[in-house]
């Protein structure tokens, strides 16, 4: 199956779950809204195959729920990748969390060191995305009625069960379609998930630590965790 069918399969299908009655008070999918960029995205990138697929967990509020890429921070989006398109909004935003497009101007710090890392090494976009792509596994932003980010994983057990088969699937077909040898959980969770669809198939699963500023070893200069794991697998 190609990333496109794979990609409006997923926006269908978690487009139709209901989380009413959970924490989670706002909604936004990114690929409904701003889809325009995720498919330049994939069109300019995506080819197959991969050597590496990196996976985080969901989109942040300054990032993917702004561009519509994975960890998609807006400078390094449109200025590095070279993306820029046309972003709508949510049928019902959080007045703490707007979404503005590529007129954020708010930076993701997640993203900007993911991107500015793969920047700093492989000097183009062109060079990394020969040898890797980066997917998120579920393509929602959850917030609680303060604003405050919600994971997927704190979802009650009915609608995260079927989250995850949802977003199982996607990745599974993801997978086949890259085929990576090397399969790279940006976290604990996204590790996880690729452990549970990839066992027994002989895929090695790897884990990086998180770039995010609650992340203690991020702050400490995560830019090195990313060039040992680089290293390791032979990323040049």
């Amino acid at each position: 199956m190609e990333m496109k069918a794979i990609t409006d399969r997923l926006t269908r299908e978690t487009a139709a779950l209901d989380f009413t009655g959970t924490k989670a008070a706002f909604v936004y999918n990114p690929l409904e809204y701003a889809r325009k960029p995720y498919d330049l995205y994939l069109e300019r990138y995506g080819a197959a195959p991969k050597k590496a697929v990196f996976l985080g967990m969901n989109p942040g509020p300054f990032g993917m729920a702004q561009t519509g890429i994975p960890f998609g921070e807006v400078s390094l989006v449109r200025d590095w990748l070279g993306i820029c398109a046309d972003v709508s909004r949510p049928p019902r935003e959080h007045p703490k969390r707007p979404v503005s497009g590529f007129d954020c101007r708010k930076s993701e710090v997640s993203g900007r060191r993911l991107w500015m890392w793969a920047k700093n090494r492989f000097g183009s976009p062109e060079i990394f995305f020969r040898d890797v792509f980066v997917l998120n596994y579920c393509p929602l932003v959850f917030m609680e009625e303060s604003g405050r980010n919600l994971t997927p994983d704190k979802l009650p057990a009915p609608v995260r069960e079927e989250l995850t088969r949802i977003c199982d699937r996607a990745l599974r077909d993801s997978i086949a379609f890259f085929k990576p040898r090397f399969c790279v959980g940006i976290g604990a969770y996204a590790k996880e998930r690729f452990d549970e669809i990839l066992h027994g198939t002989g895929a090695q699963t790897m884990l990086l630590t998180h770039p995010s500023p609650a992340n203690p070893k991020a702050n400490a200069g995560w830019e090195k965790f990313a060039d040992a794991l680089a290293d390791e697998i032979g990323l040049r």
